[in-house]
């Protein structure tokens, strides 16, 4: 049974969200506090982080960011009342894999939840390993080195090099890519992808201000590079 941590301080929305989670078959341990919250993933190390940011203790946006600074891959579904788009892109650059703006629909939550659980554990035959130059991804293994070093990548940032890596000097417009990731969610928006790439850009290039990688190709999109 797939292991589901709620951060919210609101009693009434976490329990709405926690009745909707249980009836997909997941098991949910519901916190009110972002420092419990910390405590409690490196204790039973959950599935599935579905995190308030706004909350005592520690607000969802440190939590977040200390449990990619510990090297916690699960992925990371952020819930905001914060509106506007630049609180919304933070949450990304700190590692969060999506977000979903309050007043939020349960059952948009719940196709949420199913997608970055589906995303976390799809596999392809274990033979199956995406060479790019020095770039190497093992997607049964969800591992990806560059000349032999660990990468450290999000779910997002992993499904997004991938994309990228299968089509090896082909540019992917933002279109392409968001399909990826959130399927005919037409909700999130263009600049969703920027951040994953420049949070991409930072583990996988030697100046992530100079890239000879993952190269913009303006008014289009992106295209990958052997580097």
């Amino acid at each position: 049974m797939t292991r589901v941590l709620i951060v919210e301080d609101d009693a009434l929305q976490s329990e709405l969200v926690r009745r909707y989670l249980q009836r997909e078959g997941h098991d949910v341990t519901v916190l009110a506090d972002g420092a419990e919250a910390l405590s409690e993933v490196r204790r039973s190390a959950p599935d599935l982080l579905v995190l308030d940011v706004m909350l005592p203790g520690a607000d969802g946006l440190t939590v977040c960011r200390t449990l990619r600074e510990e090297q916690f891959d699960l992925p990371i579904l952020l819930l905001t009342a914060r509106s506007t788009e630049n609180d919304l892109l933070l949450g990304l650059e700190l590692g969060a894999d999506d977000y979903l703006a309050k007043p939020y629909s349960p059952r948009e939550l719940v196709a949420r939840v199913r997608a970055l659980l589906r995303r976390a554990r799809r596999t392809v035959p274990a033979s199956t390993v995406i060479s790019v130059g020095d770039l190497e991804i093992d997607p049964d293994r969800h591992r990806a080195t560059i000349a032999d070093r660990l990468l450290d990548l999000t779910c997002a940032e992993f499904d997004l090099l991938e994309e990228f890596a299968l089509h090896p000097g082909i540019v992917l417009s933002r279109a392409r890519l968001l399909d990826r990731l959130h399927g005919t969610d037409r909700w999130i928006g263009g600049r969703t992808i920027d951040t994953h790439v420049k949070n991409l850009r930072a583990k996988i290039e030697s100046d992530p201000q100079q890239p000879t990688r993952l190269v913009t190709v303006y008014g289009v999109g992106y295209t990958l590079h052997a580097g």
